[in-house]
């Protein structure tokens, strides 16, 4: 499907909460087919496990050790207890599916039943580190980024010594996983992709991945890029065992590898730094779109609209959202009513519509990665209502196989400056079109639109809110010639369907 939806799921607290409900620990087998068939029903054809892999006893115990991370998780579960605490996610030890949620058996019934509703399973793959205790620390130390005395002692917070297993055997100095401009993730040790045997492996790791789903979310992934690697460890990255270096990007060649047995996979890109085009032109399939989630949250209609102006080719694989697991809770971030004026405009444009278990709730509470309980929240009725509205919209076909434009705004009268809030843009598909209208902005706007839709002129039309409800008779030569007159009051919003 083009202009696909993702509904994202933290998989440790869903089944924790699940556990809590059967009173005994659970697995990916007593995932609900009620869950599932409300998934499927709403529209969805992805579905993000985040978090299935198995992760390790050192992560967990630099979690629990860490004052800082302990403190941010009390603050949100006051009656934190060491087993909440499960450590990152994001510190792999083997890509094989966590014991405690059943296992690769349990994933594989799971991912059945997805594909028996037309749903399709998306997995992490964290490809910049491992967890410290990863097999390839002790078997293969020469695919991490190695540091010097000098480095460890200059700086603790991004280096670690790792004993040697047998007696005799020479200490070596690991750099933990990190991006240029943070200090390192202790909890995990920094991959070299400039070891070519290393690369060798890691693409079978990918492998392996790729035969339990239908596409992955790559954590981080512009770290891979030449030239942030080049920024963040200079030659520090060179191969600690004398091997040549491979300088060339990774992803073309990683793509290559996989798409030969999984010719439909799908790579989903988590970028940052302005390098989202660049990772779509190294074959991602999406790329997070993170300017214009910063964008939204600024409150500003113009630079919004600007960005929304970018090529055809890099909106359609651009993931819009407005909340993930890194991010505030949307209804936490955004005032009420701009939180919804927000999503109508995010999740109506092109690309990849991204939802966040817990979004469609009003969910408040941001939950640490580090931990597996959620506090309990109560349902923001009135915002569910909202987004289940919004969600019937996006199942339209016009939403998926038609074309999107933006369409144009010039003011009301002169002196009045309101109509620089209003974001306005169509879909059409053949005969169905829609007509968006967003007013992004804090005061009353107004303003005359226009859209370039075929079949408008000589035409009356009702133009019918699909989120609201409104009707009003306009004329298809008004909107054509721009003459069609708005006034909305502050965050406000329609989604109009031209009936005849």
């Amino acid at each position: 499907m083009k202009h696909p939806l993702l509904y994202q799921v933290n998989t440790r607290v869903f089944l924790q909460e699940r556990g809590v409900a059967l009173g005994r620990p659970a697995t990916l087998d007593d995932v609900p087919d009620a869950f599932l068939d409300d998934i499927a029903a709403r529209g969805f054809s992805w579905v993000w496990l985040l978090g299935v892999w198995q992760t390790g006893r050192v992560g967990r115990e630099i979690s629990l050790s860490t004052p800082k991370l302990v403190e941010e998780c009390r603050r949100v579960l006051p009656d934190l207890r060491d087993q909440d605490v499960t450590g990152s996610p994001f510190a792999v030890v083997a890509y094989r599916v966590h014991e405690d949620f059943g296992g690769d058996a349990a994933l594989a019934h799971l991912r059945a039943r997805l594909a028996r509703r037309g749903l399709k399973l998306l997995l992490d793959f964290v490809p910049n580190h491992t967890a410290r205790d990863h097999q390839w620390v002790a078997a293969h130390p020469e695919y991490y980024v190695h540091g010097s005395e000098a480095d460890l002692a200059g700086a603790p917070q991004n280096y670690a010594r790792v004993e040697p297993e047998r007696r005799g055997g020479t200490a070596r100095i690991l750099a933990y996983g990190r991006d240029p401009y943070f200090d390192g993730w202790p909890d995990t040790f920094q991959l070299n992709y400039r070891h070519a045997g290393f690369r060798e492996a890691q693409i079978a790791e990918l492998g392996a991945v790729a035969n339990r789903c239908d596409g992955v979310r790559c954590d981080m992934a512009m770290l891979l890029q030449p030239q942030i690697i080049q920024r963040t460890w200079g030659d520090r990255a060179r191969p600690a065992d004398g091997s040549p270096p491979k300088d060339n990007p990774f992803w073309p060649e990683a793509f290559a590898a996989i798409r030969r047995r999984h010719p439909n996979f799908l790579f989903i890109a988590e970028v940052y730094w302005d390098m989202e085009w660049e990772l779509q032109q190294a074959g991602f399939d999406f790329t997070y779109d993170k300017r214009l989630y910063d964008r939204l949250i600024a409150g500003a209609a113009s630079p919004v609209r600007e960005h929304l102006w970018a090529g055809g080719a890099f909106q359609d694989r651009s993931l819009r959202f407005l909340e993930n697991h890194d991010e505030p809770r949307a209804a936490e971030a955004f005032a009420p009513a701009m939180h919804r004026a927000a999503a109508v405009v995010a999740l109506t444009a092109r690309g990849l519509r991204f939802f966040h278990e817990g979004q469609l709730e009003g969910r408040r509470v941001h939950v640490s990665m580090h931990v597996g309980r959620r506090p309990a929240e109560p349902v923001d009725a009135d915002l569910q209502t909202f987004y289940l509205r919004l969600l019937e919209c996006l199942r339209r076909p016009e939403l998926h196989e038609g074309e999107w434009r933006l369409g144009r705004v010039r003011e009301a009268w002169s002196g009045n400056p309101t109509w620089q809030q209003l974001i306005v843009s169509t879909w059409q598909s053949g005969d169905r079109r829609l007509l968006i209208v967003v007013n992004y902005g804090a005061s009353q706007a107004q303003g005359y639109i226009g859209a370039d839709l075929s079949g408008l002129r000589g035409r009356a039309f009702t133009l019918v809110d699909l989120l609201g409800e409104a009707r009003y008779p306009r004329t298809g030569d008004d909107l054509a010639n721009g003459h069609l007159y708005v006034d909305m009051p502050a965050w406000g919003y329609n989604v109009f369907d031209l009936g005849a």
